[in-house]
């Protein structure tokens, strides 16, 4: 295991706690119905989050998911505004009109996306990654989705085209075994979900997702490689979702020792070991949790308080062509 500052550790810790603390929020919300429509909540996953995005550039784009609050958090993401997004509230990242599955703030985040079409991000990805090489713009696109879009036609179609033209694109798969209520492995054929990459010639890694640093490594490893002009590579993380699908799915369909090994291997509580091994105290990490405990109180104040969008906006903002990673001019 490589050696890291404390100071690293720790903001790897802080985004981790802090994503915890949003998502908790957010279930806490939809559990007492403020909020509209459903969530999925990436809790067990934050390890693999923050260290994933610690390896991205600036000037660097990504693409999400369904389940993407924790990809949002970890890039920067003002939790005021993305909590808002989740009331459908105007002074949300989408004005209250995408919700919890469509958060997009491409201004400060370079954020192409969340998407609620399983496999969707995929070819925007690749389409990212191919206005950047046209572009010269020095970008990697990071891709982030599940295990279950991997079955998807658009995991192949788009891997074998940015293999080809050899696009500056990373995939990132948080692969938590149950994509919906399926068992990865009960669809697909192979242990590592990664692996596929390779049929292409893409390289690939699989990495322990509950540990922030590994995912850390694999990434700037991944980002390097596609930056310098060698193409795509892939980077699988095993993780663990602690809830069901949605929130409020009791995942019955999920084997008891599946939770038991989760919660064994939880990964804020694994880096809060080695912190305390690399100077911390347990009172600094406490103050850390104290503090995101706060600022995620204060965003769902935020969001509770703010207005509801203009009816009359309704049409306003649903296409978009005037950015210059657009087609459509």
């Amino acid at each position: 295991m490589a050696t890291y500052e404390k100071d690293f550790l720790m903001q790897l810790y802080r985004t981790m706690v802090r994503i915890r603390a949003f998502e908790e929020k957010a279930a806490e919300c939809f559990t007492k119905g403020m909020l509209a429509g459903n969530i999925h909540l990436s809790i067990g996953q934050e390890a693999a989050e923050a260290g994933a995005f610690a390896a991205i550039g600036p000037q660097d784009y990504f693409t999400s998911t369904h389940r993407g609050h924790g990809h949002a958090i970890a890039r920067g993401a003002d939790p005021n505004l993305a909590m808002a997004e989740l009331f459908g509230k105007a002074t949300g990242y989408c004005k209250g009109k995408g919700g919890s599955m469509h958060i997009a703030d491409m201004e400060k985040m370079n954020h192409l996306g969340a998407n609620g079409i399983v496999g969707a991000g995929q070819p925007i990805s690749a389409g990212s990654a191919l206005a950047s090489k046209i572009m010269g713009d020095g970008a990697v696109t990071v891709g982030c989705f599940g295990d279950g879009s991997t079955n998807e036609g658009s995991f192949h179609e788009a891997l074998n085209m940015a293999a080809a033209w050899k696009l500056p694109l990373v995939w990132f798969i948080e692969n938590n075994c149950y994509g919906v209520s399926t068992e990865i492995h009960r669809v697909t054929n192979t242990p590592d979900l990664a692996s596929r990459a390779a049929a292409y010639g893409v390289p690939y890694a699989v990495v322990d997702g509950t540990d922030a640093t590994a995912v850390y490594e694999a990434m700037v490893t991944a980002m390097d490689h596609a930056r310098s002009g060698q193409g795509p590579y892939v980077v699988e993380a095993k993780v663990y979702r602690y809830q069901g699908h949605y929130c409020g799915d009791p995942a019955v369909y999920r084997p008891k020792e599946y939770m038991e090994e989760a919660l064994e291997k939880d990964g804020i509580e694994k880096l809060g070991r080695r912190l305390l091994d690399a100077g911390a105290t347990a009172e600094e990490l406490e103050a850390v949790k104290q503090a995101a405990e706060e600022e995620m109180a204060a965003a769902v104040k935020f969001a509770d308080e703010s207005p509801y969008p203009d009816p009359a906006t309704v049409l306003d903002d649903m296409y978009v062509s005037d950015n210059e990673r657009c087609v459509a001019r």
